[in-house]
């Protein structure tokens, strides 16, 4: 790939020409780099291929990737990524986390509570629309014209079949281009396998992000339509030899965000003023949720997967953070804009200057920001659940286009799924999470604060707290149905303590929301808009844009890599495993494991890594060579590419997956499930 102009020979970090020699790059289905592909490896995937490539890849709503591998609407995606359908499922009764779960045949499959996929269907360039929307307009009405033309498209886009089409428009290159994302949705989600905790999560905290690993992250859901699973001809099927070293992979999934084209400024707030706050709050939850797992068994099991995920943020966060601590890529982000800005004509301004202008806003309403309309004040699932009947009741009386985004139809379907889930939820635990948050509202913003004063008056955080869990009834999912079927007229009638505090606290949240828009992300879109053009000017389509959750193919090749001058090797085995075992947690193996010791083939592939460019939203990706077939199931990557977000280096950034033949092994030896695994080696 080659770069386009000579004054732009030197921006090669995240733009383009670092994607001609490496593996670098999340890239849209509709633009592939071909022309590497065939350059170093030999292939070029033609349309069919591509095609069917898109519709045997699913997504998960609740934030991760997986794919179709059989015909009967089986999905392959991450233990960790099921862990919280699972959860759900569990009670005092059925601890299916730990001792995992296997639908024995399918009538045995459990419906998730909560659970969405999306299939993609077609991609369709509208950037025409947007911009002509919102030409000659900044501030809120930028917003409000963007916003609302996107809910005009994704209205026509869905019509009459919300139940089973979702659409949404997606922002590309930070709004220099916007593409329509129409999707096939399947609510009917039902969970076939999940391994125990031990074996999926098998390492820990300390594996985490690490390599060699030893980890059966893995999960199997099915989707269902009309009562029936879902029958598609576009499936993948998993090749039990896997891939050789050196073997050509790709990855197929839905990397969540990426920060590869923001500016200098953008990445000097995100590593002063967010990764900070964010590891001061999340390493207190941390400790809030070790200390109330510690008062009993059933008290564990309600914050485990809760207590997983945390830790597993603050690790990518510090990883961040270690990221943007390097002057280098600082000097690299300037050297670029240097380069780009002597390409700019006179009308365009100074984008940057007007981005770093935003930044300042940003830092001048951050902490109440985060704390109100990002609701880190309230950690609880009844004020979630709160806020969102009460904004959609508000919101739903409004014309499409005139409401909050995420109250527009587009999102509706999804949303209510979300609040009415028959998800258990446990009154002691939301109790705990909020008054410790109640606390974070107070310390973050000042006992003086309006705010404070308004949500805590003359009472305590932990005396609040009690009072609101005790006497609220947003646990019954009737009363939850009751009050989104009333809509605004119900909710405002309602004397549901924390209906009373959503409201209550709604007006100061939105008119945080507004001032983050008007002064901050209006900005920056626009601006970015005009930086992307720049880009455009000078690479063509040679560029892939920053990952939006949306679905992306990135390539590379099974490889370890060196450091410290030891060779990492590029596979673990079976073996490995029970050599590392210690009985201890988090390196103890569930019985199931130990019990068929004996009859494992030891030298079995168990994780291995490859150069693919991968981040958080492609957990549960499956990994695949040129035939589409897969041979492994991404869940990781080491610890070099947590700085993924804002750059990639070939040398050290590797994806870590499960491969296909320890999926197979244990499916058919540890879980008896010989079923499930021939029907994803079934053509």
């Amino acid at each position: 790939m080659m770069v386009r102009t000579a004054v732009m020979a030197g921006v090669v970090f995240v733009l383009a020409a670092g994607s001609a020699h490496s593996a670098e790059g999340m890239w849209t289905l509709d633009n592939l780099p071909r022309e590497s592909l065939r350059e170093r490896y030999g292939f070029e995937p033609d349309e069919a291929w591509v095609e069917q490539l898109m519709q045997a890849s699913v997504r998960l709503a609740s934030g991760c990737s997986g794919s179709f591998v059989s015909g009967e609407g089986l999905v392959l995606t991450n233990a960790h990524c099921v862990l919280r359908c699972v959860g759900e499922l569990s009670g005092a009764e059925a601890d299916y986390v730990n001792d995992g779960f296997v639908a024995t045949a399918r009538e045995n499959e459990l419906r998730c509570p909560a659970e969405e996929l999306n299939r993609l269907e077609s991609i369709t360039d509208v950037s025409a629309r947007i911009d002509a929307a919102t030409d000659g307009r900044s501030g809120q009405a930028f917003i409000d014209a963007r916003n609302g033309e996107k809910a005009r498209i994704e209205a026509e886009c869905v019509g009459d079949d919300a139940a089973t089409v979702r659409c949404d428009v997606v922002e590309l290159y930070g709004g220099g281009m916007h593409h329509l994302y129409r999707y096939r949705r399947y609510q009917d989600v039902r969970l076939a396998f999940s391994p125990e905790y031990r074996i999926g999560f098998f390492g820990g905290d300390p594996d985490n992000f690490n390599f060699p690993r030893y980890n059966l992250d893995m999960g199997l859901l099915r989707a269902y339509e009309d009562g029936q699973p879902v029958a598609t001809d576009a499936h993948l099927s998993l090749r039990r030899e896997g891939a050789e070293e050196g073997e050509l992979v790709m990855v197929t999934g839905h990397p969540g965000k990426t920060r590869r084209l923001l500016t200098a400024s953008q990445l000097e707030r995100l590593r002063d003023v967010d990764l900070v706050n964010q590891l001061l709050y999340l390493s207190e939850r941390r400790a809030l949720l070790w200390q109330y797992g510690r008062s009993g068994e059933e008290a564990a099991r309600q914050a485990q997967a809760d207590l997983t995920l945390t830790e597993n943020r603050i690790k990518v966060y510090r990883g961040q953070l270690a990221a943007l601590q390097r002057p280098e890529l600082f000097a690299r982000r300037r050297a670029d804009a240097l380069r780009l800005r002597a390409t700019a004509k006179t009308e365009d301004g100074d984008p940057w200057a007007a981005i770093t202008s935003a930044q300042q806003a940003y830092r001048r309403i951050e902490a109440p920001y985060q704390m109100a309309e990002r609701a880190l004040g309230f950690d609880s699932e009844y004020f979630k659940l709160a806020r969102d009947l009460v904004r959609a009741g508000e919101e739903r009386a409004k014309p499409n286009a005139q409401r909050l985004r995420e109250y527009q139809d587009a999102a509706l379907t999804r949303l209510q799924q979300t609040v009415l889930t028959t998800a258990p939820i446990y009154p002691a635990y939301e109790e705990t999470r909020l008054a410790w948050s109640l606390s974070k509202l107070r310390e973050r913003l000042g006992p003086d604060d309006p705010l404070v004063k308004l949500v805590l008056g003359r009472e305590s955080p932990e005396a609040l707290a009690a009072k609101l869990v005790a006497g609220t009834e947003l646990g019954d999912v009737d009363v939850r149905r009751k009050l989104w079927d009333g809509g605004f007229e119900a909710v405002s009638a309602s004397t549901d303590p924390f209906i009373q505090l959503a409201r209550a606290v709604d007006s100061v949240s939105r008119d945080l929301r507004q001032r983050y828009e008007t002064q901050v992300e209006a900005v920056e879109n626009k601006q970015a808009a005009v930086i992307a053009r720049l880009r455009f000017a000078a690479f063509g389509d040679a560029l892939y844009p920053d990952a939006t959750f949306s679905l992306r193919l990135s390539y590379g090749e099974v490889r370890g890599w060196e450091e410290n001058g030891r060779k990492i090797e590029p596979f673990t085995r079976i073996g490995g495993l029970f050599s590392r075992a210690t009985g201890a947690e988090p390196f103890a193996l569930p019985p199931s494991w130990r019990k068929v010791e004996s009859t494992l083939d030891m030298e079995t592939p168990f994780n291995f890594v490859t150069t693919n460019d991968i981040i958080g939203g492609n957990s549960g990706s499956p990994v695949i060579n040129r035939n589409r077939e897969v041979v492994g199931l991404a869940f990781d990557t080491n610890i070099h590419a947590l700085g993924g977000a804002f750059g990639y280096d070939e040398t050290l950034n590797r994806c870590v997956a499960v491969h296909s033949a320890a999926m197979l092994e244990s499916l058919e030896k540890v879980y008896g499930a010989g079923t499930l695994a021939r029907e994803m080696t079934a053509n």
